[in-house]
């Protein structure tokens, strides 16, 4: 017999779900559906109520036993049993009465049911109620079912979902039969890789923790994603996410999963496409009126998912696509729905971590066993921070008093309220979460009371900038539910951020759900600082892995006199064009690295005036994704060329120069960010937590840029490089104990010194 596990949520939304896609606005949202709700509720319960009750049952049907589960929100077990399924809404209670919400009802009696089962019941009462997020009202619709009734809903449910669980079943006996065969795809592991996949395979197996430095050009791709296939074949988890920072990273991933492939590996790949670039109609508008593969998406999309499942095992974009179009269906929401049904995902980090994105069908499945491999993870810091913060603009609300109708009186006062609580601030710039309670509260009831208009006035002039603004303030209102001490509020002349400080809290609570965790970077230092600051427990194992190449193929030269801090810059820019012309007068292509744009440019101007190396190029502000690719084409093995990039940008990381693409790197400055109140805030934070406040907010975040961007030159084994350091600071600790062990430094003062240190290099 062959086991298929879903939850009761699950299983509902597959089977029962039919109608349209409307991303304009729709009464169900889920997003609406708060954890805050569920406990106002609960905590109205009379004293015979059991609380979030875990169920679960099995039944076999042919060949196959189906493990069903799921949590009831409240079971009441008086003199008679009811189980109630908890909804919030913004809609109006009196239209709920008059409606039959099928898939709510379906989930209810699901839960009934395995109920009724465990206990014997002949009948069970089943209940739907609905809170009033604006109002707080509460409406209750019961109704009585025999056992009987539930049982037969139950199996017919099954019965649907049978077809299609004959196909996952006998699709993991042939992954994992191809999986036992798998060998390494190359015929032997460089330095470096057999520790890595090692220690990867050790984390999933005891289900813990790692953060693994790992240096660059190793192949911390492969080196993951290998070990991560096995542990899958061996049944000790369902589901990878291999989660990355930029399209860079996707492609790494990429790549080394289909080599497996090649090597006859059968399995399910999904490499997730942004909305904006996987849509099929003319423009992003996803509702029914606007789009033909929205309408009626839900009543066609479980064929296209058998459809894709039967024919290929790599779902790439150009195969949803393809198949999108074949059966009519949104490409976006299909492919979150292939994501159930695929075997390793490649996706951002929003999907994982971020609150208002996140893939709940995973992280509220405990039934579900995953791994998540996070690339490049010191960008999840910043990226983290990022996601946890959120800033509501007067201007916005100023603008969506006046698109609503007068008729829309609710909203209108709210946000007339919320304005005139925004003014009644004083003119101080951090404050408490207290400071601007009020402000909040109306801000969270503008958000509720939107509804009708939303739902009723789709055809209004400026509907789409007044949906905009609606998702701003609700990002806002979402953040607000995990506010503590670790965020700070900040007022501008036309705003309110909040702004989140330490994400350790919430990302702990997160990694709890995944069965291990593979964090890893070239750049983990101080190693710790990042487990700390990204979730990491008191199990958590940390490892480092020396660098494999060797170390007579990479000079490293350090400028001991220069001043780069921000009030010596101006004065500095000609020594520092002299250093960077004696590193670079051999041929070959370098890239100059510095703080900031407008530094960068100052050194630019001044040194193209006396090059002359005609092909210098620079990073813009705003560059394209073609635009990138044609700067990058200026590096070729014969060209000789002069780059002036930026620290932390784009081209900074994440790209392969390999051989004499890349002959050296220049370093301006030790990569601090700038200083700002924001910066300070973060500073002060982590002084009081953990009294390394400059070192938090400013040192390991600078220093962590320079490695990365230095990270450039060796990218395999074979590959011979230079590096140039150009600040005093680069000499003294703590930066210079965060510098690469295995780099072979040589100081100087002088730049007519570098032609010395370079002469047995060249």
């Amino acid at each position: 017999m062959k086991e298929v596990k879903i939850s009761v949520r699950n299983l509902i939304e597959f089977v029962k779900r039919s109608g349209d896609i409307d991303r304009r606005f729709f009464s169900n949202k889920r997003a609406v559906e708060g954890i805050r709700a569920h406990q106002r509720v609960q905590r109205e319960y009379s004293k015979n109520f059991l609380t979030e009750v875990f169920l679960r049952t099995q039944e076999e049907i042919e060949d196959i036993i189906f493990t069903v589960e799921g949590r009831a929100d409240g079971i009441e077990v008086a003199n008679e049993v009811t189980v109630d399924e908890i909804k919030s809404t913004t809609r109006n209670l009196e239209e709920l009465k008059k409606e039959e919400n099928l898939m709510h009802w379906a989930q209810a009696k699901c839960y009934a049911y395995i109920y009724a089962k465990d206990n014997d019941l002949n009948n069970i009462n089943v209940m739907l109620t609905y809170y009033q997020l604006e109002t707080e009202e509460i409406l209750n619709i019961k109704k009585t079912f025999t056992f009987y009734e539930l049982r037969d809903f139950f199996m017919e449910t099954l019965m649907e979902y049978l077809e299609f669980s004959r196909r996952i079943v006998e699709w993991k006996d042939i992954r994992n039969s191809s999986i036992k065969k798998l060998k390494f795809p190359f015929k032997t592991f460089r330095k470096g890789q057999r520790e890595l996949s090692v220690a990867v395979y050790n984390t999933i197996d005891s289900e813990n923790k790692l953060f693994v430095e790992a240096p660059t050009g190793i192949g911390k791709s492969i080196s993951t994603i290998f070990p991560t296939i096995k542990a899958m074949g061996e049944d000790k988890i369902d589901k990878a996410f291999y989660l990355v920072a930029r399209s860079t990273g996707k492609q790494a991933a990429k790549d080394a999963l289909e080599r497996l492939l090649n090597k006859n590996l059968k399995l399910k790949i999904t490499v997730v496409t942004a909305k904006d670039k996987i849509c099929l109609n003319d423009k992003v508008s996803c509702n029914p009126k606007d789009c033909m593969y929205a309408k009626g998406h839900f009543d066609r999309v479980n064929d296209a998912i058998i459809d894709i499942f039967d024919s290929c095992d790599n779902f790439t974009r150009e195969n949803i696509e393809k198949f999108a179009k074949l059966h009519i269906v949104c490409p976006f929401e299909y492919q979150l729905d292939l994501l159930d049904f695929s075997d390793f995902i490649v996706c951002d980090y929003n999907y994982i971590f971020d609150p208002t994105v996140y893939l709940k069908r995973f992280l509220e499945n405990s039934m579900i066993r995953f791994t998540l491999l996070i690339d490049e993870s010191h960008n999840l810091l910043d990226r983290g921070r990022e996601m946890y913060s959120a800033e509501v603009f007067i201007a916005d609300l100023e603008k969506l008093f006046e698109i609503l109708p007068k008729k829309r009186k609710a909203a209108r006062k709210h946000i007339r309220n919320a304005l005139d609580e925004f003014k009644k601030l004083d003119n101080r710039t951090f404050y408490s979460y207290d400071s601007f309670i009020y402000f909040n509260v109306e801000v969270e009831k503008t958000v509720f009371s939107m509804n009708d208009f939303l739902t009723k006035d789709k055809e209004a002039k400026d509907y789409e900038k007044a949906l905009d603004i609606y998702f701003s303030l609700f990002k806002y209102t979402k953040i607000l539910e995990y506010y503590n001490r670790d965020f700070v509020s900040i007022k501008s002349e036309d705003s309110i951020k909040i702004k989140s400080l330490d994400i350790a809290p919430i990302f702990a609570n997160i990694l709890k759900t995944p069965r291990s965790s593979v964090f890893f970077s070239a750049t983990l230092n101080p190693i710790k600082y990042y487990g700390k600051l990204l979730g990491a427990d008191e199990k958590t194992n940390y490892y480092k892995i020396k660098s494999p190449f060797d170390p007579n193929n990479l000079v490293v030269l350090r400028n001991n006199k220069i001043s780069t801090v921000y009030r010596d810059r101006e004065n500095s820019i000609e020594e520092i064009i002299e250093n960077l012309k004696n590193f670079s007068e051999d041929k070959g292509n370098y890239i100059f690295f510095f703080p900031s744009y407008s530094f960068m440019e100052k050194v630019y101007e001044s040194y193209i005036e006396i090059a002359e190396n005609e092909n210098i190029v620079k990073q813009d502000r705003e560059m394209t994704e073609f635009e990138r690719e044609e700067f990058l084409n200026n590096f070729t093995f014969s060209s000789s060329t002069i780059a002036f990039a930026v620290m932390g940008g784009v081209f900074s990381e994440g790209i392969d120069l390999i051989g004499n693409r890349l002959r050296g790197v220049a370093i301006i400055t030790v990569g601090l960010p700038g200083l700002s109140y924001e910066r300070n805030i973060l500073k002060s934070h982590f002084q009081k937590k953990y009294n390394r406040g400059y070192e938090y907010a400013y040192i390991y975040p600078g220093m962590i840029k320079v490695v990365q961007a230095a990270g450039r030159v060796i990218r395999t084994e074979d590959d011979k490089g230079k590096i140039l350091l150009m600040d005093k600071r680069f000499s003294i600790e703590p930066y210079s104990l965060l510098l690469p062990s295995q780099w072979k430094i040589y100081d100087f003062n002088d730049p007519t010194e570098i032609k010395d240190i370079l002469k047995n290099f060249n």
